[in-house]
């Protein structure tokens, strides 16, 4: 029989409006959310765990209800959300301001509206009680790259048992998207040696060479789009593999060849087609550059730091996590997205996983971003009928 205990259930609501009062953007601690949210659970008989990271300043935290077996429906979001910084917002950011049929907030969109759903209905699955167990994951730092979630899921696989379907609540209006871009991304910092420009053979400049590097990613742009697409990428908009660079920075003055050059290169790579095999052609580029800006100066070169990767969400049609959210939705078609979430992650932990959730992934990010009430309204009534399914 389960713990009954005093503590009020809170609505989805109410869940949500705590859940943005917490600031809990990337480059901060999420352990006032954390905190909360591990009492909360406590207060009605109900253990969680937390993986830290390193400093111990953000914490990602699992829960288990239900039967101690294997086969549960794990339900992920995470707890970060992206700055406010340089937006103008007509109300105050953190706190839920409903107006005209929408929740105005940060992170209401992207992705606490969902998260507050699935903290909803773990308490209410364990004050139910259940004959398939439900899991909760909720991670740290995807906004930065999903770092967060791999650690969180190798500890959930060393603390509770195996779930079977997992569904990743970001933004799809509650459609089902059973495939996602992988991507993988590089701070790129070039070393030159600065000589005055009329000394030109004498020096090395950052820039200059570093446009070589941005000129083989134009190249392989270029390769991509003269391709026709497999039957996989073809579901993609666009129905190829991208690279891109999206800042840069460098020099000193007009007449000084660059000391450095700096810039962020990012690939999105379609299911099918190998991530570490653009990371290796990428990186014997750097390493080509790097040996010639050597010969000229050999304090000059090319260093990569990889700051992301996250795996590609294969759609695997009649998975699990598909065939439950069909059932539940009762939807005859599925999508595929650009971006990557922690699906592509789960998956390849051995987990069968989609994407669904609530808000309109144009929002997310924005100034002003919100959560259409009756998108909320519909991820209630999902989470209900998956209670229905699991008890």
């Amino acid at each position: 029989m389960n713990k009954v205990t005093s503590t009020p259930v809170l609505t989805p609501r109410q869940i949500l409006d705590r859940l943005v009062s917490y600031p809990t953007v990337s480059r901060g601690s999420n352990l006032d959310l954390i905190d909360w949210l591990e009492g909360y659970l406590a207060s009605h008989g109900i253990g969680s765990h937390r993986h830290w990271n390193e400093d111990r300043q953000k914490a990602a935290l699992f829960a288990h209800v239900g039967p101690w077996e294997p086969g549960a429906i794990v339900l992920s979001g995470h707890s970060d959300v992206v700055p406010i910084d340089g937006q103008t917002w007509t109300a105050d950011p953190w706190t839920v301001t409903e107006r005209d049929g929408r929740l105005y907030g940060r992170g209401t969109c992207d992705m606490k509206g969902f998260v507050a759903l699935a903290i909803w209905a773990l308490v209410e699955g364990h004050q139910r009680g259940l004959s398939t167990p439900l899991q909760l994951a909720l991670s740290y730092d995807e906004e930065v790259g999903c770092t967060g979630a791999p650690p969180m899921i190798a500890s959930m696989q060393g603390v509770l048992p195996k779930g079977s379907a997992v569904i990743v609540g970001e933004p799809s209006r509650m459609g089902l998207i059973t495939g996602h871009k992988g991507g993988t991304g590089y701070h790129v910092h070039l070393k030159g040696y600065e000589v005055h420009s009329s000394l030109l053979p004498q020096g090395v400049s950052a820039i200059m060479e570093g446009a070589r590097l941005i000129g083989w990613v134009n190249d392989q742009n270029a390769a991509i789009r003269s391709q026709t697409p497999g039957p996989l990428a073809a579901q993609f908009n666009p129905p190829f593999t991208t690279l891109h660079v999206g800042m840069i920075v460098g020099g000193t003055a007009h007449n000084i060849t660059a000391a450095d050059c700096r810039f962020a290169v990012e690939m999105r790579v379609v299911p099918g087609e190998d991530i570490t095999e653009w990371e290796a052609r990428f990186q014997a580029e750097a390493d080509r550059l790097d040996a010639a800006m050597k010969q000229v100066r050999p304090e000059a070169g090319v260093q990569l730091a990889r700051f992301f990767g996250v795996p590609a969400l294969v759609p695997e049609p009649g998975g699990a996590a598909e065939a439950l959210v069909r059932r539940l939705t009762g939807a005859n078609t599925t999508g595929v997205v650009s971006y990557g979430s922690e699906a592509g992650q789960f998956q390849e932990a051995g987990y069968s996983a989609v994407v669904c959730g609530p808000g309109d992934i144009a929002q997310a990010h924005q100034p002003d971003e919100f959560l259409d009430l009756a998108e909320f309204e519909a991820g209630h009534r999902f989470m209900e009928s998956l209670l229905d399914a699991l008890r």
